[in-house]
């Protein structure tokens, strides 16, 4: 079987969530067929089963449908680095700093690996989904490409375009990303989604026709929009969650630093109707909320300072305010933040706010792994990215419960104890539970406003070339 590119017409116009729910309704209908995507750029990953370390949407659509996870899916991920540079990561294993410039000079070399990525997947897979980046089209950046134009070419695959109606202009980042595609990628273009449709959906009856008969395009569904706040790709997209505050009974704000990582760590407070949650950015925000959140930072030395530059040292210092400090956030409250081989910063020692007692010192050799840990307390499946190392793993001393560990919010018993302690009447909620049904009411969504069947049949016909 042919596999299926999805390319937005813009950047944030849907492919994630689309890429994941077109995997989740192709393996429901029993084809084997696995998520993937050459390159991402974000701050936002996870651990695989090999043990190594890839961007959220892969993961997340793996994980969806049970595959074991590996870096197949995800072979090169990028992440915020000093000025201009950026922390690389290939086949899950960290390679340290690499200059913007050098990486596009250098981008031929990428290929063979996300090439042996792709066929070891597609050795083990009958379709892979490979999401897209950004626009397809940027003319000055075509030639180095590797997760549209690069993948579509070298693989031949069957290329859906997905388009934010949202945003505006429509129809002419339809036409114009189409007509912008080399001659043989516009061949494989098997048809458009309209994604975040508002209102009656009839009304865009006539720019259907038009897209069909003046384009020339497939128009594979108008979908309607739809909140999902699971598998968040960046920090701009958790910024759209959706949350209704109605029944909430604790405000818990998350400090959103400039390099924030990892913030699908909060995804279970979005879903929580007992719980308000925000993302603040300055210490008067953070006066009405009974829990802070300093989470994980790419950059924490960077963040450390933005966050004494706002004024957030009295409240982090303090003992009366609770807190919860994940990974980056977790470092900053030691004395100490020794970094002698620059790792991630020129400044060698940096001091914390003091909470804790002691040092956390970087090391080279970045801490990637997954497991069962006893935290706070309770049993918790979780997960470590992170180059600082410290004599403990946790600490949790009057009002902070810091730890190295992600995804502590996804334990049930955690959360209930935590927020016991803040309003006795916190009733809970079953975070899987609730994941699943949120994942299958989703993909159901797109099964009835895309054309399914027309999709797996043109995977099925052969490419021309």
């Amino acid at each position: 079987m042919n596999s299926l590119s999805i390319f937005g017409t813009s950047s944030d116009a849907g492919k994630s969530t689309l890429s994941f729910a077109l995997t989740y309704l192709l393996h429901h209908r029993g084809i084997s067929v696995a998520p993937f995507k050459a390159q991402n750029v974000s701050n936002n990953s996870h651990v695989t089963d090999n043990g190594g370390e890839i961007a959220i949407p892969q993961h997340f659509a793996a994980e969806a449908i049970g595959l074991k996870t590996t870096t197949n899916m995800n072979p090169v991920l990028l992440k915020s680095g000093t000025k201009n540079s950026a922390h690389l990561i290939i086949n899950g294993k960290s390679v340290g700093e690499k200059d913007v410039h050098a990486y596009y000079r250098d981008i031929k070399t990428l290929q063979p690996i996300v090439k042996e990525a792709f066929l070891k997947l597609k050795d083990e897979y009958d379709v892979i989904v490979a999401e897209g980046a950004g626009s397809p089209v940027e003319l000055n950046l075509m030639d180095k490409d590797l997760s549209n134009i690069y993948v579509a070419s070298e693989f031949n695959t069957k290329i859906i375009l997905v388009a934010d109606i949202e945003r505006g202009g429509v129809f002419a980042s339809i036409y114009g990303v189409y007509k912008l595609l080399p001659k043989k990628l516009r061949e494989n273009v098997i048809g458009v989604i309209v994604n975040k449709f508002r209102g009656d959906i009839t009304l865009f009856d006539e720019g259907r026709v038009i897209i069909e008969k003046k384009f020339g395009i497939k128009v594979l569904g108008v979908v309607p929009y739809k909140p999902f706040n699971l598998g968040f790709e960046d920090s701009q997209s958790i910024m759209n969650y959706v949350q209704d505050n109605s029944k909430a009974k604790i405000n818990v704000g998350v400090i959103k630093l400039p390099h924030i990582s990892n913030f699908t760590d909060f995804e279970p407070l979005v879903a929580d109707r007992e719980v308000a949650l925000s993302f603040i950015s300055n210490p008067a925000e953070a006066s009405v909320c009974d829990l802070i959140v300093l989470p994980g930072s790419k950059r924490v030395v960077d963040d450390l300072a933005w966050l004494r530059e706002r004024g957030f040292e009295e409240i982090l210092s303090s003992t009366k305010q609770k807190i919860v400090a994940i990974c980056g956030g977790y470092e900053m409250m030691f004395e100490r933040i020794l970094d002698p081989k620059c790792v991630e910063s020129k400044q060698k020692e940096t001091i914390g706010f003091g909470r804790i007692k002691g040092d956390v010192v970087f090391g080279k050799e970045k801490i990637v792994k997954k497991g069962c840990y006893y935290l706070f307390g309770s049993m918790i499946d979780g997960y470590e990215i992170h180059n600082g190392v410290a004599k403990k793993r946790v600490v949790k001393k009057k009002n902070l419960y810091a730890t190295f560990v992600h995804g502590i919010f996804e334990n049930d018993e955690f959360r209930y104890r935590l927020f016991c302690k803040i309003d006795k009447s916190y009733e809970g909620y079953d975070f899987k539970e609730y994941k699943a049904k949120a994942i299958d009411e989703f993909a159901e969504h797109i099964n009835l406003h895309v054309d399914i069947d027309f999709i797996q049949k043109a995977l099925t016909v052969k490419n021309l070339v």
